[in-house]
């Protein structure tokens, strides 16, 4: 039983105009089938529907190209946009000609996994009080509402992986599974591309991560990517602080440096993109164990010096980082099982807003069908404690603590603490209390610039 095809071209010959094709891959340009997903551009395919985390950015080599390529009918994703990448999905999705299914992270692996199995649907606590249940059937079991989901099946899956046998065995390296496990098992026809092909047996047995059984074809990968060159910007340096009435706030790496405090002893964290991915370089020497949604358990601050990167070893955000003894990596169906099962004992997340009943709105810039999900709702769903780190106000001046979010919810009543530039709100007694304010500023301050109602704190002390 061979299953090694000659070229990627080979690989793809087969995909009908309106198949349904899943690309997995995770981050910035974390593997990705980039020979695959070059070859069906190429190949010129319509129509298609794409299951995928996300399209990415403007002429990246992922499922972005085939939208540049007019061939995209509907996505299926857990981001469709990113604030400040203008994309041709982007402007296809605004005037009407591409549909969208928005899932969330968890969610959409779920699904997929469920489909392999042979489940037709599942109930989900994830989502619950939020748009994206609207019109959804929703049960309680033992006093909890759950969401129906329904299980989702794919034609052809684009995977890739580190090495693999002509069984159709295959091996990730790192965290680097992510969602190919998941659509492996929903594909009709499983693709894995790989960097090297090695015969039966070369591959010892307990190091298989993809059975063979699950895989149709294999192909060696004509694309060489320079895996330590991928780098993700900062809108804003992590130690230029933002200014109010002249007065220098919080740095972003301060956000962060005083969320790191909130975190306890003997914890597994997860921590999101952007300002909470700092959280890891001020939890050195801590009993805390950080939690990656793309798979891997146990990792530490990020790294950035050419000796230290390994391609194979990021974080949630797609940033590089460093492994502390007993670290572990998964797939995304057993990391948001860590989720949704209340394994994660707090959660660190960015939000767009805030409101007075700790709601946290963190997932859309404009409507339900044009934003970014992610894993956030999963994450959620668990039972561990919430701290939003965020700037203040907007970038227009606006308040982000809110007396209701005017963006969709992310979660319903979820928030444990917020830490901005300017202060640390607890939330305590059915309200946010202000416990301690940034240096130079006073609670009045601090007050001005927040719409919901907030109680001080008796002794409002001045953060780190």
């Amino acid at each position: 039983m061979n299953k090694i095809v000659k070229s990627p071209e080979q690989a793809v010959a087969d995909i009908p105009n309106g198949a349904t094709v899943a690309i997995a891959g995770f981050g910035v340009a974390h593997r990705f089938a980039t020979a695959l997903i070059c070859a069906l551009r190429d190949q010129g395919t319509k129509e298609l529907t794409l299951v995928c985390n996300s399209l990415g950015d403007a002429g990246a080599t992922r499922g972005q190209i085939l939208a540049e390529n007019h061939q995209v009918k509907k996505l299926i994703a857990a981001f469709s946009v990113r604030p400040g990448t203008p994309t041709a999905s982007e402007e296809q999705i605004a005037a009407g000609k591409m549909e969208v299914e928005l899932v969330p992270q968890g969610i959409l692996v779920e699904r997929c996994r469920a489909g392999g199995a042979g489940l037709a649907a599942f109930y989900s606590p994830t989502g619950v009080h939020t748009d994206l249940a609207t019109g959804r059937e929703i049960r309680d079991f033992d006093g909890k509402p759950y969401v129906l989901e329904h299980a989702i099946h794919v034609d052809y899956a684009l995977l890739r992986g580190y090495r693999a046998d002509t069984l159709g065995n295959v091996q990730f390296r790192g965290g680097s599974q992510n969602f190919n496990p998941a659509f492996a098992k929903a594909a009709r026809v499983a693709i894995v591309e790989v960097d090297e092909i090695v015969e039966p047996g070369a591959i010892a047995p307990e190091l298989i991560d993809l059975p063979g059984i699950f895989v149709s074809r294999v192909v060696k990968t004509t694309h060489v990517v320079d895996g330590k060159a991928w780098r993700r910007p900062q809108r804003r340096p992590a130690d230029q602080p933002r200014l109010y009435d002249g007065k220098p706030a919080l740095t972003r790496e301060g956000i962060a440096r005083n969320a790191a405090k909130l975190v306890k002893e003997g914890t597994y964290v997860n921590l999101g993109v952007g300002i909470p991915t700092m959280v890891s370089n001020y939890l050195e020497g801590r009993d805390v164990i950080l939690h990656a949604e793309n798979g891997v358990l146990g990792y530490g601050r990020m790294v950035t010096e050419e000796h230290e990167i390994d391609p194979d070893i990021y974080n949630a955000a797609g940033q590089f980082v460093a492994l502390k003894p007993g670290a572990s990596f998964f797939d995304s169906v057993a990391s948001f099982e860590m989720a949704r099962g209340g394994r994660i004992d707090t959660v660190i997340l960015g939000a767009y807003e805030v409101d007075q009943q700790g709601g946290v709105a963190n997932w859309s810039t404009a409507d339900a069908k044009r934003g970014g999900i992610g894993g956030a709702m999963d994450l959620l769903s668990g039972k561990g404690d919430l701290i939003i780190v965020m700037e203040h106000v907007d970038s227009k001046g606006r308040p982000k603590l809110r007396r209701k979010c005017t963006y969709p919810l992310t979660g319903k009543g979820c928030v444990s603490y917020v830490v901005t530039d300017l202060a640390l709100l607890r939330w305590d007694g059915g309200r946010f209390v202000l416990d301690a304010v940034a240096p130079g500023f006073t609670p009045k301050d601090v007050i001005a610039l927040t719409e919901m109602d907030v109680k001080v704190a008796p002794n409002v002390r001045t953060m780190e």
